[in-house]
């Protein structure tokens, strides 16, 4: 599922990032790689989308968060 339907409280495990290289290295460098588990803080319906990721806090827009597939930790 994409990781705009995760609700707040949620951990979730990354499973991959169905966008171009470059989006995709920059997320990497962020700390979203395959495998890692995300908490979801925040699911604004407006588009503000805040993870916990290896104990950073990430914001994300909606567009993206749509790109990126989790499945239920």
């Amino acid at each position: 599922m994409p990781l705009s339907m995760a609700n707040p409280g949620q951990e979730v495990i990354l499973n991959a990032i169905n966008w171009g290289p470059k989006l995709k290295k920059k997320l990497q460098d962020m700390g979203l790689t395959p495998g890692v588990k995300l908490n979801v803080i925040s699911n604004n319906t407006n588009g503000a989308f805040i993870v916990n990721v290896r104990g950073s806090r990430l914001v994300l827009g909606s567009v993206v968060t749509q790109q990126i597939m989790v499945e239920m930790a």
